[in-house]
Parts: structure tokens; sequence; C-alpha cells
């Protein structure tokens, strides 16, 4: 086939068109899809696709992990930055990223890859060998670094906690928990405010995904329950909601989030 002048133009203008939108390193992708677990001779590893591109998400891990990995039957958002680093089982890395199992059933979430050589990966767990100890809020969570007692007597402290999209409290909230009841008990605090927040997501599409309505309020209850459980009953607790601020497309996921001011008086 002969090219002509005019055909060559068109085809350099395609490859640049495609080159433009494929994922640049800094490259913020906020996205809603199936999650796919490709199988290793280690441990499995999760993906997803957006626009014809397949992205690395995570491991498969316990829920000792920063980043939780999405669940087959379920769609995930995914909310991450590319990274420049190699492909992880044929998927680019998004780091960091925030996966949010989203809660309806989806049954077309079924793919299951088979292991390939050329994905085999060195792993590494994130924690000592043995069982997981996150079974509860306040179960056994790590211990803070020691901190000399004149800053433990320190008044107001403040403490944010991240959520998932339209999720409560997490396996991964305890070491956090445990802070906040540290500082009221150390710091003979009087009052707790909690404010928490319902939040939304501007996705790489263009919609925006809007967490349910009662979340905020879920939130800064649960909070002040859990607390009052764990013996923190002898101070007063502010407890209020919010919708924040509209998404853009960056770092929404940190607006998900209840922000805890312990002081006293």
């Amino acid at each position: 086939m002969t090219i002509t002048p005019r055909r060559a133009a068109v085809i350099c203008i395609a490859l640049v068109t495609s080159a433009s939108t494929s994922a640049a390193p800094g490259q913020q992708r906020n996205f809603v899809a199936c999650p796919i677990v490709r199988d290793t001779s280690t441990v499995p590893c999760w993906l997803a696709e957006y626009e014809g591109e397949l992205y690395f998400l995570t491991l498969q891990t316990d829920v000792s992990a920063p980043v939780n990995p999405p669940q087959l039957g379920h769609r995930v958002l995914v909310e991450g930055v590319v990274a420049d680093e190699p492909r992880v089982c044929g998927g680019i890395p998004l780091k960091p990223v925030v996966l949010s199992v989203l809660p309806e059933l989806d049954n077309s979430c079924s793919t299951m890859l088979p292991a390939e050589d050329r994905y085999n990966l060195t792993f590494e767990p994130p924690r000592p060998p043995g069982p997981s100890r996150g079974r509860l809020a306040f179960d056994n969570p790590a211990p803070p670094p020691a901190r000399p007692a004149a800053e433990a007597e320190a008044l107001p402290k403040s403490f944010t906690l991240q959520y998932d999209f339209d999720s409560t409290v997490a396996f991964r909230h305890a070491g956090a928990l445990q802070q906040i009841q540290d500082a009221v008990q150390k710091g003979k605090a009087t009052h707790v405010d909690i404010t928490a927040y319902r939040a939304s997501s501007l996705l790489s599409n263009g919609k925006t995904l809007l967490e349910r309505e009662d979340i905020g309020r879920r939130r800064a209850e649960q909070l002040a329950g859990l607390l009052k459980d764990a013996g923190l009953t002898g101070v007063a607790y502010q407890v209020r909601w919010l919708d924040a601020a509209a998404p853009d497309g960056g770092d929404d996921a940190a607006a998900r989030r209840a922000d805890v001011v312990v002081r006293r008086n």
C-alpha cells in the first residue's frame, strides 16, 4: 500500500493522540471497575482495566496491610496516581492508591487470570508470620512510639481518620483510636470534638460519585460510641457531621475523613 503524504500525516496525528491519552507518570486516575485477580506462584495480585489500560492495584494481603485488596463480585472505586515504575503483574502501578469496595453485588466482576511465568514476583509479607491481630477496633494495635511525659500531657490534640468510600471504621483505624484514647486519659481531657464528613469523588470520565446521605452522621456517631465503649465516659462529646467541599479530581479521598480534637474545657 502506498503511503501518501496526507495519509502519513493522519497516521502521525493518530499516534500523537494515542500517546497523549495513555497513562503518564503523576497522572491521577479515578475510576470504577471490576477488579481482576491474577494468580502467581507466590501471592495473587489485583488489577483493574480502565479505558483499555491495565492497572496494578495491590497484592493479596491481610487486614494488616495499608491497602486492602478488592473483592470479586463487587466493583471497586480506584483513586490513585500513575507511578513511574515498571509494570507489576502486567499492570501500571498506582501509588499512592485508595481502593474502596462498593457494597452492591455485581456478578460480572469474576475475572480470574491464570499464573504466568513472566508475572512471577517476589513477595515480602508486610508483617511477621502469624495470624493477623487486626480483629477489633481496639484489639492489640501497634504501640505508638514512646513520648516524653510533658508531650503526653499537652492538649489540645488533633487526630484525623481517613475512610474508604461509603465506609466506617476499619481494621487499620485501630492505632488512631488507641492514640485518641491515650490522649484523653493522659491529658485528663474534658471534651472530645468529632466532626465527620460526607464526600464525593470526581472520576476521570467527568462523572461524580457521591457517598450515601447519612455516612457523615454514621461516622461521627460510631466514633463517639467506640470511644465510650472503650471506657471514655467521663468526657463531654461534641458530635457533628458536614458535607465536604466539591471534589476536584485530585486527592478526593482525603475529604472522606473524621477530625477528632481532644481538649480541656
